[in-house]
This record gives structure tokens, sequence and C-alpha cells, in this order.
């Protein structure tokens, strides 16, 4: 009998066989008619056609000299080697229709437009534009601004110390297993999620940005993080070695992971500046709309419990910021269920992250109704897609791919979750909406990226674009229907820590 080729010589007979073949053969044997090009001057290739397991040079220099006999492509050639395909894709008749008009719109929109610099703090800059339109009321205000950097700095502190619970906890953990390659991806990265941001108001108050304004290291957090990230990946290899050992009593465990917290404190202390103290006063003095002069001693904890305090509340039409609650549209899960993630937060045994899962309808109709109150709207998205920085325009219709590719990009929303295609990158503040006949066409958007960006600082929306990319809005529980509100008495649906649920803004 004779002997059977292996795998690798067949494959090499078929390579050599292959740029023997002319052009007429090679297409041919891709089920395409030569004599007839496609209207936009792309090969087609049936689905039944042979396909080689390996990239053919000749095939491709077949496609490549189809595509170039298409002037279209030739023009598209010249422009795309030469800018950025969003730049050159921009549709000008879509740019023209996101207009900043808005039928529905909060009195109080919150001035100045934020920075948030090169830094990942878009989630406390979302949080305290909220939180500042309450004390803008309270106080007459024409403008103001809370320190982002004195939540940054306790964060980064607390998910310090969370981390090296986490540690101490999945001491039976596989070093290299999924979890713990997750619980050390980025131990203390700069995102968050609305209820991170109620952990740290709860436990350490507010403050004015004038009394702890941003360090060197607070805008420009990413050499701060490294540093700090290193260190704690290092503390964790030492933490399991001395876990793991039979000769390491309790006591002496907590005393060392009390030594890495205080050497991460002293790193956060020097590069982001001391903090205010929790229990001394400090003094804001500021100027009214009738530019009269205040001056208010408090705590930051006294200063946070403003937003709950009746004057604060009939500011607010009667809503509470403390008691505001986060609704996602996660098309993968059923709706009306509780969602949360195994191991995220920042503040240990604080107050988890949950989600109630809805329907975009339901999300958008309690958006309208918060703006019809006069209050902003913390929301989360992905804010990268089919967007024009420049102009402050988030559309599906902004760029259009299919004019320079012949390609058309269907995936749903759950489609693009589930391949790691798209999540939460970006948290912004919703202040107004255009409806025509009852339904949203374009919303308002309060963006953290300076007044460079859009139309000095503020973009535009569409609603088409919100359905696809906005995950997730705060919003009053009142603004829901009691089937919506008793969903956060369920337990919980626990997704894994490396769910895209579970990216933080």
């Amino acid at each position: 009998m004779g002997s059977v080729p292996s795998k690798e010589s067949k494959q090499q007979q078929l390579n050599e066989k292959l740029p023997e073949r002319n052009l007429a053969q090679q297409l041919q044997a891709l089920h395409v008619d030569k004599d007839e090009p496609t209207d936009e001057g792309f090969v087609q290739v049936n689905s039944g056609s042979y396909c080689s397991p390996t990239l053919s040079i000749s095939a491709t220099q077949a496609w490549e000299k189809k595509l170039l006999e298409d002037p279209k492509n030739r023009l598209a050639l010249s422009a795309l080697t030469s800018n950025s395909p969003n730049t050159v894709l921009t549709s000008r008749n879509t740019k023209i229709a996101d207009t900043q008009t808005f039928n529905i719109k909060i009195p109080l929109e919150g001035y100045p437009v934020t920075n948030q610099r090169a830094s990942g703090r878009c989630w406390l800059f979302a949080a305290t534009n909220v939180f500042r339109v309450a004390i803008m009321r309270r106080h007459n205000l024409k403008e103001f601004e809370l320190s982002q950097a004195y939540l940054f700095y306790w964060d980064k502190l607390e998910k310090a110390n969370f981390f090296l619970e986490q540690v101490l906890d999945t001491m039976d953990e596989d070093m290299e297993g999924r979890l713990m390659q997750a619980l050390l991806s980025s131990p203390v990265g700069d995102g968050g999620q609305w209820d991170m941001v109620a952990n740290l108001v709860n436990k350490y108050g507010l403050v004015p940005q004038s009394v702890y304004p941003d360090s060197y290291n607070a805008m420009n957090s990413r050499y701060m993080d490294a540093l700090v990230t290193t260190k704690l990946r290092e503390d964790a290899l030492k933490l399991r070695t001395l876990a793991g050992s039979s000769a390491t009593p309790q006591s002496s465990l907590a005393g060392v992971k009390e030594k890495m917290l205080r050497e991460i404190h002293l790193m956060l202390t020097l590069m982001l500046g001391p903090p205010p103290s929790l229990d001394s006063d400090f003094v804001w003095e500021y100027y009214d709309k009738n530019d009269v002069l205040h001056s208010v001693t408090t705590t930051p904890l006294k200063f946070a419990k403003e937003l709950s305090s009746s004057q604060s509340v009939r500011a607010c039409g009667g809503t509470d910021v403390h008691e505001l609650f986060s609704l996602v549209n996660d098309p993968r899960n059923s709706y009306n269920t509780l969602l949360s993630v195994k191991r995220l937060g920042n503040v240990f045994e604080g107050r988890s992250v949950g989600y109630v899962n809805v329907d975009m309808d339901t999300m958008k109709t309690a958006c309208v109704a918060m703006l019809r109150r006069g209050l902003p709207i913390f929301f989360g998205s992905d804010v990268g897609k089919y967007l024009d920085g420049a102009a402050g325009i988030m559309d599906l219709d902004i760029i259009d791919y299919s004019l320079a590719f012949n390609i058309s990009l269907n995936m749903s929303k759950g489609q693009r979750i589930v391949t790691g295609e798209s999540s939460m990158t970006h948290a912004m503040v919703l202040t107004a909406v255009h409806v025509v006949d009852g339904k949203p066409v374009r919303w308002r958007v309060q963006n953290s990226w300076g007044e460079a960006a859009g139309d000095k600082g503020w973009f535009v929306m569409s609603d088409k674009w919100m359905d696809q990319f906005v995950y997730q809005a705060v919003v009053d529980p009142e603004f829901v229907s009691k089937e919506v509100r008793d969903v956060l008495k369920q337990n919980p649906k626990m997704l894994e820590l490396w769910d895209p649920m579970g990216a933080l803004a």
C-alpha cells in the first residue's frame, strides 16, 4: 500500500499549483464573472466557492487590480491614505441636522464646562456635575464646580484596600487563572460607576473645587496609576506567599496589609496632595448671582448632606439625588432583572454595583421625565462610536463607512456586547431633549472634555445613537413604574468580573 500524504505535503502541493493559475481561472474558482464587474467595483465571492486555508498572493494581486480599476476607489485611496476615515466620511447633512435646539431643557444646566484632562475620571465629573445643580440652586450660584480630585484621592486609596482584600479572599485561585488576571489587570484604574460614587460621598463627603483643586497627577493620571499598580501587584504576590504559609498568623497578615496601604497612602498623598480632613471645618467663600459675598464653614460630610436637605430637595422639585439609581439596557439579559458584578467595587463592604435591566423605552421615558422636572441625568455610553468629537455629534449617520468601503456594519446591541465590540466607556450628563410627536429625536449632552470639544463643550446625541450605544441612565425612582422599582428587591444576577457590563466608565 502506498503511504498517505501528510496534511503538510497536501498543503504544499496546493500552494505550488495556485500561482500557476491565470487570472481567468482564479476568478472562475471564486465564482466571479470577470466580464461583469460589481456595481461598486469590488470582487464578490459566493459562499459555495473554493477558498484556500492560506492567503494566496496571486489572489490578492487580482483583488487589487480589480479594485483600482474603479475611479471611485482610486479617489478613495487618495483621500483615505492622507486623512482619518472618520474625517473623510463625515456626513455634512447629518452635521447640519443635529442642531443644539431642544424643546425640553432643564433651567439650570451647571457651569462652567468641566475638563477631566488626561485622566479617566469621567464618572466623577459626570456625578459631580449632577450634584452641583442642587448646590447651585441652594446657594443661588451662577457657576460652581465640586472637587473631583477629592473623590479621586479617596477612590484610589479605597480601591487599593478593596484589591488587597480580594487578594486575600482568592488564595485558592490559580494565579494565572481568569479571575486573578482580571483582578490584577487594573487594581486602581481611573474608571468607576454611580454606586461607587455613592460609596465615596457617603463615607467622605464633598468639597468645592476651590478647597481641593486638581494637582498635576489628577489631571495626568497615567504615570501615577502605573506606579501604584506596580506596587499593588508586587504586594499581591507577597500577601499570597505569606497567607499561604502556615507559619503566618492572621494578626501578622493584617499588619503586613496595613503597612502596604500606608505606603500607597504616602504615594497618593505626595502626588495628589493631602485632602481636607473629614473631622475639620473648611471655609468656602463664594459670590452668588447677585455678586453678594458669602462664607460657609463646614465639613466634607456636612457639605454632602446638603444634597438631602429639605431646601435642596425642594430646589430639585422633590428629588433627593442620594436616592437615584441605575437603569441599564443589556439585551443579553432578561428585562426587569437586577444585575450586579462579582468583586467589582471600591469601598470594601460598601454599596455594591447594581443595575436594573430595562428596555430602552423604559429608560428614555424616565429620562424625559427627569428633564421635565429640571434634573440632569448621569448616563454611561460607548462614546467612541460614530462620533464627531470636534463638532460634538453622536449619530449613526455621522460617518458613512459604506461610502468608501462598500461594507455594512449591522451587529445588534447585544451582539456588540457579547463580541467585545462595545461597552460602557464614558459617563456624561443629559440636560435636554427634543421631542416630536411624543418621541425623542435628539438629546443635549454635557461632556467633560473642556470647551474645545464640541459646541463649547456641549454635544448632541441622536435618539437612534442612544438606542445603540447608551447603556446606563441614573434616575429618580419616582419616574419608573412600581414593577421596575420592585426589581431593586430582587437578589441580583451576578455577572463575572470580566463581563462587559463590569466595564468602568
